[in-house]
């Protein structure tokens, strides 16, 4: 039973991030079908957000009752800033790209995030190219990599590949514009502004990654950080929906799928999901938790494939296929800097530590000669 019990928390941080890449997978596909349906996807967020820290508040009352630090100043601005860069600013701008684009796509985008994380951490000075390592190359090789599949899929189609021959169309009774710009039959225009907004969202995800993890450690109660995450992200996203939407009727759930797209996102993804990879960043760290990206996209490609009549081309595979090489690239860049940065921090304690197990022996030595203790009186 106990090598049971330990083989399972060993692999509970992987399971629980393989749940997290299959929850945001079939929340794309769920948004492509409200977005064809003519629902505002800013209003979506804000009930999403809203749904969400209703949710985490009570969970994170229950758990973190007993061990819940004092919320400062500072770890209430870095809620205010998670919650924008990872809730209503990355959202609003992440639906936004979808309409515009297809949700095979923007899966591929947001397997750039390690890479855009690191560019923006070079242009912040927060790291190095450092050329002359082999992990400094692999990272900007695994960048370039990256951008080129991005663009790759955007400009080059080539043949249409045929998986299988009875495809599901769920969108073919709402054939609106919208949709028809967000298909491969969308002007060069649009999926340039599509792409724009696209690697402005990834951006604003990273920025999310890099002050989750200093919130973990300034306050590392996931449950209640996530809970702030969402109070203020729904705070963000209402005002900017009442802001921009100021049509009241697009706040009524007419029908189901209005109710799905609101409730599972707002329960699962941004609830439990976002609980979940505040306790894997918490437990293995910030890449950790980028490793299974590529996953949900292969997900993606296959429900979008099979249930939205998405069209599979040489070019997006072989993009697809040089982002997920490009990420990989860059994480395994990354974790060989973690594992040298951390053995310089453990070597001086090995050294503390043998030092300290040094035994000191005293041999005392009597003295018996008179004039020498007088002389050592003197």
């Amino acid at each position: 039973m106990e090598s049971m019990s330990s083989i399972w928390q060993g692999l509970k941080p992987d399971v629980l991030m393989v749940f997290v890449q299959i929850s945001i997978a079939a929340v794309n596909i769920i948004y492509k079908l409200a977005i064809n349906d003519g629902m505002s996807m800013r209003v979506a967020t804000a009930y999403r957000l809203i749904i969400a820290a209703a949710f985490t508040i009570p969970i994170a009352l229950i758990f973190d009752r007993k061990k819940r630090p004092k919320i400062t100043w500072s770890v209430l601005s870095k809620s205010f800033l998670c919650g924008l860069f990872g809730g209503s600013l990355y959202l609003n701008l992440y639906l936004e790209a979808l309409a515009l684009t297809s949700a095979t796509f923007m899966l591929a985008i947001v397997n750039l995030i390690p890479a855009i994380t690191f560019m923006m951490a070079v242009c912040l000075r927060m790291d190095k190219l450092n050329l002359r390592v082999i992990e400094g190359k692999a990272k900007v090789i695994g960048t370039v990599m990256g951008i080129s599949g991005a663009m790759l899929m955007l400009f080059f189609k080539g043949a249409e590949i045929h998986i299988w021959s009875s495809n599901i169309n769920l969108l073919h009774p709402h054939h609106n514009q919208n949709e028809q710009m967000a298909s491969h039959h969308a002007d060069l225009r649009k999926k340039l502004l599509g792409v724009s907004i696209a690697l402005l969202s990834s951006c604003s995800f990273s920025m999310w990654f890099i002050i989750q993890a200093k919130l973990n450690e300034e306050y590392p109660c996931h449950h209640s950080s996530a809970a702030l995450m969402s109070t203020m992200g729904a705070i963000q996203g209402t005002i900017i929906a009442f802001c921009v939407d100021r049509d009241l009727n697009q706040w009524k759930l007419g029908n189901t799928l209005r109710i799905l797209t609101v409730v599972y996102p707002g329960i699962v993804v941004s609830g439990l999901a976002v609980i979940m990879i505040a306790w894997c960043i918490k437990m293995r760290g910030p890449l950790f938790a980028s490793i299974f990206n590529p996953l949900q996209l292969l997900l993606v490609v296959i429900a979008a494939y099979l249930m939205l009549d998405e069209k599979l081309f040489l070019g997006s595979m072989l993009g697809a296929m040089m982002i997920v090489c490009g990420l990989y690239a860059v994480l395994w860049g990354q974790s060989k800097e973690m594992k040298k940065k951390t053995k310089i921090l453990i070597e001086p304690l090995e050294i503390t530590r043998k030092t300290e197990n040094v035994e000191l022996v005293v041999i005392t030595v009597p003295v018996h000669n008179d004039k020498v203790i007088q002389n050592y009186k003197n």
